[in-house]
């Protein structure tokens, strides 16, 4: 059985695939405009961040935020080093003491066999209070960027996209 088309039927065919080719190509250019749009959209919203939230965040925090980080550093550094002291004259010694007992056992059982000896080197120091300070700071910096623009956010309603048509602003 062969399939063969009409003449008429070829032809509403062809009309029907021009159609759809028109609508293909009206559809790549709005996507195309909306990917525009959202690019600009990208750029406005950066330069708001720029303009407002960013000023109004670094104020915030040296409002709020920096007098407690400068009222807390000496608390900060009074637990870093006792904290220090007591792991450098308490944990240390003992961890050293029970580890160099096994150490000597160890050698004691393995120079009786005729193995080698165990040789370990002391530890290198590389506590820090800088990393310390810098993460409660980072912390803080970022609980206070969180406040302002959620702040910021939340009390302007003209930040919300209407759902009327977009107006280009008077100029």
């Amino acid at each position: 059985m062969s399939l063969s088309l009409s003449k008429k039927r070829k032809k509403e065919l062809r009309k029907l695939q021009g159609t759809v080719n028109k609508v293909l190509e009206a559809q790549r250019s709005v996507a195309a405009d909306a990917a525009d749009m959202a690019r600009e959209a990208g750029r406005q919203l950066s330069a708001i961040n720029s303009e407002t939230i960013r000023p109004e965040a670094s104020k915030k925090y040296h409002e709020y935020v920096e007098p407690y980080v400068e009222r807390a550093q000496p608390y900060v550094e009074k637990g870093y080093r006792s904290s220090s002291k007591f792991f450098n004259g308490t944990v240390i010694p003992a961890a050293g003491g029970v580890i160099g007992r096994a150490i000597g056992a160890y050698d004691a059982t393995a120079s009786k066999l005729g193995k080698k000896t165990i040789v370990v080197e002391p530890p290198k120091k590389k506590s820090s209070a800088g990393a310390v300070i810098a993460a409660v700071l980072g912390i803080a910096a970022a609980v206070g960027i969180f406040v302002v623009a959620w702040k910021t956010l939340s009390a302007d309603d003209e930040l919300w996209v209407a759902d009327e048509a977009v107006a280009a602003p008077d100029a």
